[in-house]
């Protein structure tokens, strides 16, 4: 019944356009760093809910969990013993590959002029400074071009990291050597 609910909730919010969301968010609660985080997890954790759901519809069903039932094992037991400790690997791996989306969705944001706002800075907030000046000055290129390779590099290596993750954290893999 509670799993029901909740999907349900996740499903009404995946309907809404994401960056929209996003946007009425920050527009209603204001330009704060700390804001426009809570206004992208606000919507990044839809999918991470949908893992975990996966992943525990998957889990209950193992054998382990089967023995801990026959054994009298507490359900908190078993979720707190046997099936969080599963359920880190996946965790872990989404998150690590979730970041990259989020700090692009945050310089996205900035370059529009609706996240960090000067004098705080952000690669967003660079690579828009650079395109204004590249349009009233016809020259300096190299204002858009290091924020934005800045920022690629930096995406690039963090979804390798997680990818390098996801190969030692998932078991699968590991059976296959």
């Amino acid at each position: 019944a509670t799993d029901n609910v909740m999907m349900r909730f996740v499903d009404m919010l995946y309907s809404l356009p994401f960056m929209f969301f996003v946007i009425l968010l920050v527009a209603y609660f204001g330009q704060n760093l700390i804001l426009l985080f809570v206004a992208l997890g606000a919507v990044q954790w839809l999918t991470m809910s949908r893992i975990v759901r996966g992943q525990m519809i998957q889990l209950r069903g193992q054998e382990f969990v089967q023995a801990g039932v026959a054994m009298g094992l507490s359900s908190w037991r078993i979720i707190f013993r046997h099936l969080i400790p599963n359920l880190l690997g996946p965790i872990i791996v989404y998150a690590t590959l979730t970041v990259p989306a989020v700090l692009l969705e945050e310089a996205f944001l900035s370059f529009l002029g609706l996240g960090v706002q000067p004098p705080d800075s952000s690669w967003g907030l660079l690579a828009a400074e650079g395109a204004s000046a590249i349009t009233a000055l016809r020259t300096a290129w190299w204002l858009i071009l290091f924020p934005g390779l800045a920022l690629g590099l930096t995406l690039f290596s963090l979804n390798f990291l997680g990818d390098g993750l996801r190969d030692a954290l998932d078991p699968r893999l590991k059976n296959q050597s």
